[in-house]
């Protein structure tokens, strides 16, 4: 199953997120299927590949908690529902 979620990046302490389409059994920061986005919690920066995204959603692909509040807050997951 392919999921949307956080690969971690960056200094201790100054980490940022890359939003990234993955196996789900791999591990957190290994190789990704494809590239989507970024996240930087610090200072709640998101920018979002909105077509790959909406393309990978409707092939199935399940995002996680946290990133699917991010694609909620960028109104992504309503041109998939659409």
């Amino acid at each position: 199953m392919i999921k949307l979620r956080l690969k971690r990046y960056g200094k201790k302490r100054e980490v940022s997120y890359r939003i990234v389409a993955m196996h789900s059994r791999d591990r957190r920061d290994g190789r990704p299927l494809e590239e989507l986005g970024f996240y930087n919690p610090r200072t709640d920066e998101v920018r979002l590949k909105e077509e790959p995204i909406v393309k990978r959603l409707k092939e199935g692909a399940q995002p996680t908690e946290t990133v699917r509040r991010l694609l909620e807050k960028a109104n992504i997951l309503e041109q998939v529902r659409a």
